[in-house]
């Protein structure tokens, strides 16, 4: 199902990117459930490694995080789309930067 639906994107939007915008492509495709398609679940690990090797996190949490994260949002999104937006009108959510955000919650012994 997702090889389908990535070789689909890649036949849509590949050429455009690499002609006109002078850059590579990676179709993300995703189930509802956090499934993922092989390119998006290699994108998600190289971006876990880079953010382990840049945060001196261990890999094993920042893939979790990540992984955790992105379901959570998938969620949001399928309710946002089934039942409406209902929060704040105006309220946006403050991004914190990277290298103050801890990705293991667990306590460390010290």
């Amino acid at each position: 199902m997702y090889h389908c639906h990535e070789q689909e994107k890649k036949r849509k939007y590949n050429a455009r990117v690499v002609h006109i915008e002078k850059a590579t492509f990676t179709p993300l495709v995703f189930s509802t459930t956090g499934g993922m398609g092989n390119e998006a679940a290699k994108f998600y690990n190289h971006l876990a490694d880079k953010i382990s090797r840049r945060t001196g996190q261990r890999y094993s949490d920042v893939i979790a995080f990540v992984r955790r994260r992105l379901r959570f949002d998938l969620l949001k999104t399928c309710i946002i789309s089934l039942r409406g937006y209902r929060g704040k009108p105006g309220r946006a959510r403050e991004a914190s930067e990277m290298s103050n955000l801890d990705i293991n919650l667990r306590p460390q012994a010290t």
